[in-house]
């Protein structure tokens, strides 16, 4: 006999994917899910180690989370973080309805499998749609501001408090110039015009105002807090901008260093698309369980099999959720 072919000493019964020796008493399809997750979580921890490092790298530049994701649908007003919460609690919640469910097709319970499928699915509708209004917030702006030459952001502050640049800025559009519209692709652009106004524009009206001052984008380590100049800095300051930026693209940012929103639009955007897969892969099962295919299976694994891709969603968020906004 060749001494190079290995022989199955004991001449057990290797897995061979049926109905043989079942590792950790697991079926296939639950030990594939399980690779699967396994390997999603290499590539999300990959991504918040980099998102990790490269704040710590930039911390004083680093956006304030309290002082972006400040607003709540059809509510104005400063509510920070409220909004964030909520979607946490929603997705969390879908976890719960998803346990419920994954526990009725244990007992057999055909309708109360359906109900608490349709509740998980409408939640993930509700938090996908709430990521699709976060964007949008986003990339259109809180306040607005200008970026120097040397590639810093300077917001303005009056009494201690941001402004918005509508608060002190005239709002007529300067004839000839590109307004920030999807149609004309600036949502990704080095040198286009990203605002309705022009920086000559600020520029002017912030001289006409005596109150009002600019802060810089880096943060007092030691206070936490964006140092604001006094008016003859500021001044000096505002004569190096060379760019009006409202909101948050690809290229520059509003809040702060631009580098934030990258991480941001590709990390929680990655998730997202992650959330909207369950979505459909729940409404496919939701459909399967209405008709009676499990029930004729006699047992329910399919939706324990995307109960554990869902959890895996749920629980990346709860990770997502403390890097980005309470870190």
């Amino acid at each position: 006999m060749d001494s190079n072919i290995a022989v199955n000493s004991d001449n057990k019964e290797t897995w061979g994917g049926g109905a043989g020796v079942r590792p950790f008493g697991a079926s296939y399809g639950k030990m594939m899910m399980w690779f699967f997750i396994l390997s999603d979580a290499l590539t999300f921890s990959g991504f918040l180690a980099a998102y990790g490092l490269t704040r710590f790298k930039f911390i004083d530049s680093w956006p304030i989370a309290d002082e972006v994701f400040t607003h709540v649908p059809f509510f104005h007003g400063n509510y920070p973080m409220y909004y964030v919460a909520f979607m946490t609690f929603i997705l969390i919640v879908s976890s719960v309805t998803m346990v419920l469910a994954v526990d009725a097709g244990h007992k057999m319970q055909k309708k109360k499998v359906a109900t608490y499928m349709f509740v998980t699915i409408v939640f993930g509708l509700i938090f996908v749609g709430s990521q699709a209004w976060e964007w949008k917030t986003f990339i259109k702006g809180s306040y607005g501001a200008v970026r120097t030459t040397d590639n810093k952001i300077l917001q303005f502050v009056k009494n201690g408090e941001q402004i918005a640049l509508a608060d002190f800025v005239n709002t007529e559009r300067v004839d000839g110039r590109e307004q920030h519209t999807a149609k004309n692709g600036l949502w990704f652009n080095k040198e286009k015009t990203i605002s309705q106004y022009s920086v000559a524009q600020v520029q002017e009206a912030f001289m006409a105002d005596p109150s009002l001052q600019v802060r810089s984008e880096r943060i007092d380590l030691d206070t936490k807090k964006k140092i604001t100049f006094s008016r003859d800095e500021s001044l000096k300051q505002l004569e190096k901008a060379n760019l009006v930026v409202e909101g948050a693209n690809l290229q520059v940012n509003e809040y702060g260093n631009p580098i934030f929103a990258d991480f941001f639009f590709f990390i929680t955007g990655f998730h997202g698309f992650h959330v909207f897969s369950g979505i459909v892969l729940n409404i496919i099962i939701f459909f399967n369980v209405v008709l009676g295919t499990y029930e004729k299976r006699g047992h329910y694994e399919m939706v324990e099999k995307v109960g554990l891709y869902w959890h895996f969603v749920d629980l990346v968020w709860v990770f997502v959720f403390t890097f980005f906004y309470l870190v």
